[in-house]
């Protein structure tokens, strides 16, 4: 468990605050957000207290990347909507209010939903390379991980959707 303070997350999980509870299990909780950006705009979070992404067990992440797309479709279907945004903040340069994993789930209806400006660079093909690397050490320094291909190739696609 993390050191930092207590979060409002913190207080919902202990049940000091109350909810409007989507879904939970062992792991993961739902929520409607009490402050949404359109109707529909629920918070899920791992039971695990982490701040980041990153300093989640992989069974907490496991359980969230296995009930999100469920709760995506119950957000879908409860507002009619056939878009919308999953967004996850890591640090307070990066947006992140709230020091407790979360990821919200924003349905975009007519104009209400989440705005986002992409500020798109270039990447350069040295810069690929030596990032791949770096990236590739850092997964085989992790128990198990997987290195990638071999050849620096990007994967199928190789771009964002």
């Amino acid at each position: 468990m993390s050191e930092s303070p207590q979060t409002v997350f913190d207080r919902i999980l202990a049940g000091e605050i109350p909810c409007h509870r989507v879904y939970e299990d062992e792991h993961v909780l739902a929520f409607l957000d009490v402050g949404p950006l359109a109707v529909g705009h629920t918070l899920v979070i791992p039971k695990e207290r982490q701040a980041h992404l990153h300093e989640l067990s992989d069974e907490s992440a496991a359980a969230l990347g296995r009930v999100l797309p469920r709760l995506c479709r119950a957000v879908l279907r409860a507002t009619g909507a056939t878009d919308y945004n999953v967004l996850q903040n890591n640090g307070r340069r990066a947006s992140q209010v709230v020091m407790h994993v979360h990821f919200h789930i924003i349905p975009k209806v007519g104009h209400t939903g989440l705005g986002i400006g992409w500020p798109a660079g270039n990447l350069e093909a040295a810069t690929a390379a030596e990032l791949v690397a770096k990236m590739r050490d850092a997964l085989a320094a992790e128990d198990g991980s997987p290195s990638g291909d071999k050849d620096g190739s990007p994967a199928a696609g190789g771009r964002r959707p």
